[in-house]
């Protein structure tokens, strides 16, 4: 651990605070309005596909189980370093920032760069995908034709500078939550239970097939669920975060599993999965929420239910990019990463370079399908910061034992092992090709890492003070 700076002195400004405005119920707002974009309307046909039938929601069930472990992880340590940066920081910090903590810092970025886009890439895709309900045979060339407008419009939307987006965000979640609530209620008053556990032969057969597609089902899971932790990149304007911080994350978790776990029963109960499994051979499962509107209201209501659809990935892939982009500023500022991603707009003070770039690579990968990038998002993330964060909060009970915890995990360490073998477990179970993918994407960013540092003459190769 680095030491504290001397406190300044008398008469001396010290450095600027944020003010601390989010309480127990804005910060549980947040990482619901950011755990619920488009997801819950774009992943059931593949949720269902990965097991080929209802039991597919065991999937949900461990991608549970894994993300509230996960959950206290993220809260033990938000609790105990309330500071902006999340991942960075923790790892940073868990690791030493004057050796491999800088490592461990540059590699979440460099992921970050990629990861964050690839989620961002899957509300341009399931936007597109929700159009061909509007725009019956859009073609594929038409529909990277859309991903790229729509991409550039959210770059062009963002590309200024931004005082307050309360507004714009308070509309979006509306949007969503009309949304829905508006499927949830329609899927409980025509909800046909011989249709929701239509059960097909073998279903728990536990074969190696059984267990690698609920691998794939966790991960769809596991994508929905991202964001139970975003109220930890914000801790230094959280509220008594040794408080608010754990209980936002196991209150938003809870809710949103309950929210999710309604619609998926929602739609299976009223559209037979066998209409849209496997997804791949049936168009119609790439707008399954609109079919599900037009077997019971009719095509009218089905078109403006879709737009509330289009409204809620556009809102979700607006805020995602908003937020991602300050991530590798923020490294790149602190002495982190790259300097030119710490470029601020010469007249609008915005990060534009980290903008240009996220915001670039999320229009590429919005040109593959949904399930490739939803796996190498999971996978791309999951070695260096859902696991390393795991080993950075064991290395803290070592290393800092004096440090204030105002949460310390229940029965730890079995939560934080818990969620270890469920990372694993989701990893193992993964496309090869996906697997080689996150581990050369993880190489690239050691060698860009040693690269960086021998020309800046720091750790490994240099004596140069760390900046913290």
């Amino acid at each position: 651990m680095t030491a504290r700076p001397e406190p300044a002195s008398a008469g001396t400004p010290g450095p600027p605070h944020l003010e601390r405005k989010f309480n127990m119920l804005s910060a549980t707002a947040l990482n619901m309005t950011n755990m619920m974009g488009a997801g819950p309307f774009i992943t059931i046909p593949l949720l269902m596909s990965a097991l080929g039938g209802p039991q597919a929601m065991l999937g949900w069930l461990v991608a549970l189980v894994i993300v509230i472990c996960d959950g206290m992880v993220w809260s033990e340590l938000g609790a105990a370093m309330p500071g902006s940066g999340g991942s960075f920081r923790y790892l940073r910090e868990s690791f030493g920032p004057a050796r491999f903590g800088r490592l461990m810092g540059f590699l979440f970025v460099w992921q970050f760069v990629l990861s964050g886009p690839l989620e961002i890439a899957s509300g341009y895709i399931g936007f597109a995908q929700y159009a061909q309900y509007l725009w019956a045979g859009l073609t594929r060339p038409w529909v990277i034709a859309l991903v790229t407008v729509v991409g550039i419009i959210n770059i062009a939307l963002l590309y200024r500078r931004i005082q307050s987006i309360a507004k714009i965000t308070i509309s979006l979640w509306a949007g969503t939550l009309i949304t829905v609530a508006a499927v949830i209620l329609t899927g409980a008053t025509h909800f046909n239970p011989r249709l929701a556990f239509d059960f097909p032969p073998g279903a728990f057969n536990l074969s190696l097939g059984f267990f690698l597609g609920l691998g794939a089902a966790s991960r769809i899971g596991i994508y929905d669920y991202l964001g139970y932790y975003d109220v930890c990149y914000i801790g230094d304007e959280v509220q008594n975060p040794g408080r608010v911080i754990p209980r936002s994350i196991l209150i938003s978790t809870i809710a949103v599993a309950l929210i999710y776990i309604g619609v998926n029963f929602s739609i299976i109960g009223v559209v037979p999965w066998r209409e849209f499994v496997p997804a791949a051979d049936h168009p119609e499962s790439n707008f399954i929420v609109s079919v599900f509107m037009e077997k019971i209201y009719g095509g009218t209501v089905a078109t403006i239910f879709t737009l509330l659809v289009l409204w809620t990935a556009f809102g979700s892939v607006f805020a995602l990019l908003l937020g991602y982009s300050r991530i590798p500023y923020a490294a790149a500022e602190s002495g982190y990463f790259f300097r030119a991603f710490g470029r601020l707009h010469p007249t609008e003070e915005f990060p534009y370079v980290s903008l240009l770039v996220l915001g670039a690579l999320s229009i590429i990968a919005g040109f593959f399908s949904l399930g490739t990038v939803i796996d190498a998002l999971i996978v791309t993330r999951i070695l260096v910061q859902f696991m390393g964060q795991i080993v950075g909060l064991m290395l803290l009970r070592k290393n800092a034992p004096d440090m204030p915890r105002p949460y310390r995990m229940w029965l730890y360490p079995i939560p934080g092992l818990v969620a270890l073998l469920g990372w694993i477990f989701v990893f193992a179970t993964t496309d090869l090709r996906v697997i080689v993918f996150g581990v050369a994407v993880l190489a690239l960013g050691c060698v860009a890492f040693l690269l960086w540092s021998w020309n800046t003459k720091r750790w490994p190769f240099g004596l140069a003070e760390a900046l913290s």
